[in-house]
């Protein structure tokens, strides 16, 4: 199915999480229900650290139906690197950066390999 738009209280919590978070990274795992990201999947053994954050795949539900990744980027660059396009080609399609300082125009998405996908905020 085409993701085609995330709600906004989705979004706004990614963000809130990024504040929360700071200046760690964090990650979480993203569903859809009618194309449309509304739900956010802590995984447990997920690790935020300084520089980087992991998600122990292993442990992922597979009835999840888990169409990509959020993360936060600590030093405001929203922009995938190398590892997170690594990341984004074993966790889905649709991923989702936030950056310091966590505004609301303070994230971007991005597909699998690592191009903008523009994605519709919905309330």
């Amino acid at each position: 199915m085409k993701i085609t738009a995330i709600n906004r209280d989705t979004l706004d919590l990614l963000l809130e999480m990024g504040r929360e978070s700071h200046p760690n990274e964090f990650a979480a795992l993203m569903s859809q229900e009618n194309g449309i990201i509304q739900d956010l999947n802590i995984i447990p053994g997920t690790i935020g650290g300084s520089a980087s954050a992991s998600v122990p795949f292993d442990m992922v539900p597979i009835n999840l139906g888990i169409v990509g990744s959020a993360h936060s980027h600590p030093n405001g660059v929203i922009s995938p690197s190398d590892a997170d396009i690594r990341f984004f080609s074993v966790s889905g399609w649709c991923h989702i950066i936030v950056g310091y300082p966590y505004g609301p125009d303070d994230w971007r998405c991005f597909h699998a390999n690592g191009t903008i996908y523009e994605l519709e905020v919905i309330s």
